[in-house]
C-alpha cells in the first residue's frame, strides 16, 4: 500500500516539474536565439522577490488567479471546459460596483451582500451556457466562447453615461462605490497593502476540497465527470450535475474580481484587468486541480507577471518583459504533453505490476501443484 501511494505521489509531481522544466529550458533556446543571455532574465526576476513590495504585488495577484482557476478546476472535476469565466468575472465584477455605487449597508452587510451579487451574477452568466448543454447538447466551450464576446458587448452597453456609466476623465467607470463595501486589508507599511479578500480565496481553496473530497455531491461530481453513464447507473442524475457544475464555476468566477474591485479599484472602469479567466485555465492545469497545486500554480503565475516588468530596466542589457508571457504560454503546452506522458507511463507501470502479480500468482498456483501431485 505504501509503495502504491509513493508511486501516486510521485506521478501527481512528475507532470508539473516536467513541464516547469521544460517550459524554462524552452525558453532558454528562446533567449539564445534572439542572442541574450538565457540565465540573466531569471536571476533579475528572483533578485526582484526579495523586494516586500514586490512580495505584496504577487500575494495579491495570487489570489485573484487563485479564485479564477478555481472556478476552472470545478468545471474540469466534472469533465467540462468552462473558457466563459474572463466574461463572467468581469460582468460579476461590473454588477457589483454598479450595486455597491448606489446601495449603501452597514459593513457587516454590505460586502457579504456585494460578494453574492457577484456569485449569483457569475453563475446566471455560467449558467446560460449550462442550459444549452443539458437541454440542446451545445458544446459548453463554444457556448462560453460566445458568452464572452456577449458578456464584452453587455459590460460596454451598461457603463455608457445613460445608463450607469460616469465619465472620469478620459475612462468611463460605474462610480465610486460606498465606503462601507471596501474589503480591509493588510497594512505593511512602504510595501503596500494585501487584499483582505485574500483570505476569502483561500477559504474558498479549503471549501472547494471539502465539497470535493468529503461529501456525496462532490463525489457524485467527480463520478459524472468520470463517466456520465456509469454515474447514471448508481442513481446520479449527469444532466441535473452538469449545470451545478456550471452554476458553482461561474459563482465562484464572479469572485474572482472582487479581490481587486473591493480592496482596490473600488470602481469598475475601462482599465478593469482582462483575461484572468484565461490565465487560471493555466493555472489550473499546472496544479492538477488540486487546491494546494493551484496556490503554488497562482504563486508562479503572479510572480512571473510581477517580477518581469524589471526585465525592461536591465543594464547594459534590456530584456523584453514578454519573456514572462512566452514562458507562460510553453508552461501551457508542456503541462499537456507532460501530462499525457505521465499518464502512459503510469500505465505501463501498472501493466507491468498486474502482469508480476499475475505472473507470481500463476507460479504460485504451480508449485502448490507439484507439491499435491507428489
Amino acid at each position: 500500500m505504501k509503495k502504491f501511494d509513493k508511486e501516486r505521489v510521485l506521478l501527481a509531481v512528475a507532470g508539473p516539474v516536467i513541464a516547469l522544466v521544460a517550459a524554462v529550458v524552452l525558453t532558454s533556446f528562446v533567449l539564445l536565439a534572439s542572442g541574450k543571455s538565457p540565465i540573466e532574465p531569471y536571476t533579475l526576476m528572483f533578485e526582484q522577490a526579495g523586494f516586500a513590495d514586490v512580495q505584496v504585488l504577487i500575494i495579491n495577484q495570487a489570489g485573484v488567479y487563485y479564485l479564477a482557476a478555481l472556478a476552472v478546476a470545478v468545471g474540469f472535476r466534472m469533465n467540462l471546459f468552462n473558457i466563459g469565466v474572463d466574461g463572467q468575472y468581469r460582468l460579476a465584477a461590473m454588477m457589483t460596483a454598479v450595486v455597491g455605487a448606489h446601495v449603501s449597508l452597514p459593513a457587516a452587510l454590505q460586502i457579504p451582500f456585494l460578494m453574492l451579487i457577484a456569485v449569483l451574477t457569475g453563475a446566471f452568466w455560467a449558467g446560460i451556457a449550462g442550459v444549452l448543454k443539458v437541454t440542446r447538447g451545445v458544446s459548453e466551450v463554444v457556448a462560453t466562447i460566445m458568452l464572452n464576446a456577449i458578456a464584452t458587448s453587455l459590460i460596454g452597453y451598461l457603463t455608457l453615461t445613460e445608463v450607469w456609466g460616469q465619465p472620469l476623465g478620459n475612462n468611463q467607470t460605474t462610480g465610486v462605490m460606498k465606503e462601507s463595501g471596501w474589503f480591509p486589508g493588510f497594512d505593511m507599511g512602504d510595501a503596500g497593502e494585501i487584499y483582505g479578500f485574500t483570505l476569502i480565496a483561500v477559504l474558498a481553496g479549503v471549501l472547494y476540497w471539502l465539497v470535493l473530497n468529503r461529501t456525496r455531491f462532490g463525489f457524485d461530481l467527480r463520478a459524472t465527470g468520470a463517466s456520465e453513464t456509469a454515474a447514471a447507473a448508481s442513481g446520479v442524475d449527469a444532466k441535473r450535475m452538469v449545470l451545478t457544475a456550471m452554476l458553482i464555476s461561474g459563482g465562484m468566477a464572479g469572485l474572482a474580481g472582487l479581490p481587486i474591485l473591493l480592496g482596490d479599484a473600488h470602481t469598475y472602469s475601462l482599465s478593469f484587468p482582462t483575461g484572468l479567466g484565461f490565465t487560471g485555465i493555466t493555472i489550473a492545469l499546472l496544479g492538477r486541480n488540486n487546491p494546494v497545486g493551484i496556490a503554488f500554480a497562482a504563486l508562479l503565475v503572479a510572480f512571473l507577471d510581477k517580477a518581469s516588468p524589471a526585465l525592461d530596466y536591465a543594464t547594459p542589457v534590456a530584456y523584453d518583459k514578454e519573456i514572462a508571457v512566452i514562458m507562460q504560454g510553453l508552461i501551457v503546452i508542456a503541462v499537456v504533453v507532460s501530462y499525457e506522458a505521465v499518464r502512459v507511463w503510469g500505465l505501463r507501470r501498472q501493466q507491468r505490476r498486474v502482469g508480476a502479480e499475475l505472473a507470481a500468482a500463476a507460479a504460485n498456483d504451480n508449485s502448490k501443484k507439484e507439491v499435491a501431485a507428489r
